[in-house]
């Protein structure tokens, strides 16, 4: 059989390029009033209405993202010859995991999935992702400067990552 045009340290280099791609897009400071980005804070109420928009919004992407894990969890031991393809991945969505809730460990979600075969379940995890960072950029929208390079930059590998697994499903036997 012969190998497609996409090897792994092709794909994992795209990945970089793409991380690297968001965070660099999101570098810029985006103060234009001249108050150094506190102008929302000279009111404390505005202050602690901003403050609980941002933990809802990390609340929403935590939960977003535990589901997502769970997700490879479940094919993980449902699929143990995806081991190999799906621990990296798997990983790196922990790390997401960790960066936007870093007070505290949130409980995983819980994982439903129809696959019987490892292909369909990476095709399952590919769809996953890319539902999550459409989520992701959703919130993206409302988020305050740090919080959303943090989405951007997970809603970027959340789309190297089904970019991965799409050709990953291709590749696994039935």
């Amino acid at each position: 059989m012969r190998r497609t045009g996409t090897t792994r340290r092709g794909a994992l280099a795209a990945t970089g390029a793409l991380a690297a791609g968001a965070v660099l897009a999101g570098c810029g400071s985006g103060d234009d009033d001249g108050t150094g980005g506190h102008a929302g804070t000279k009111n404390s109420a505005q202050g602690a209405s901003s403050v609980r928009a941002e933990k809802a919004l990390r609340t929403s992407a935590t939960r977003t993202t535990a589901t997502l894990l769970a997700g490879y969890e479940h094919a993980l031991r449902a699929h143990p010859a995806t081991a190999a393809a799906l621990t990296p991945l798997r990983d790196a969505v922990r790390a997401h995991l960790k960066a936007l809730s870093p007070e505290k460990a949130p409980a995983l979600g819980t994982a439903r999935s129809r696959a019987t075969t490892p292909a369909a379940a990476v095709k399952e995890l590919a769809a996953a992702e890319r539902a999550a960072a459409d989520g992701y950029t959703a919130l993206l929208l409302e988020a305050p400067g740090e919080l959303a390079r943090l989405l951007a930059s997970v809603a970027a590998a959340c789309a190297a990552h089904a970019y991965l697994l799409t050709e990953l499903a291709k590749e696994t036997p039935a």
